[in-house]
């Protein structure tokens, strides 16, 4: 059974970086869609970014040219890189695949999910 464990979340002042790992174990490789979801306190939980294992990806509009999803495959690790934070992205972020859903509160309950990583960007 698939299983996500993220890291690298923080505190940084806006116009810092930040970069989310999502390491998994319990499947042989990385081929499936994974999601960097993010839910803000008052806020419904949010897709951010997808990757897919043929290197396509999705970000929503508020982060685009700013945060870049990649993998290393031998690390089983996905990777979220947010460059010039903002404090609208403060949140807690998560990762999930496969087939996760972007649900009304994170994490969901289709797919897995890991257990989420708190961003805190100030301004």
């Amino acid at each position: 059974q698939v299983h996500l464990v993220e890291s690298g979340g923080g505190s940084v002042q806006a116009g810092g970086s930040l970069q989310l790992s999502c390491v998994v174990s319990g499947s042989d490789n990385l081929n499936f869609v994974m999601g960097w979801y993010r839910q803000a306190p008052g806020n419904r939980c949010e897709l951010v970014a997808t990757f897919s294992s043929d290197g396509s990806t999705y970000y929503t509009d508020s982060v685009k040219g700013r945060f870049t999803v990649s993998q290393d495959n031998a690390q089983k690790t996905r990777y979220l890189q947010m460059s010039d934070l903002k404090p609208e992205d403060t949140a807690m972020y998560y990762c999930a695949a496969p087939g996760a859903r972007t649900p009304d509160t994170c994490p969901g309950l289709i797919g897995r999910w890991g257990q989420g990583t708190q961003v805190t960007v100030s301004s």
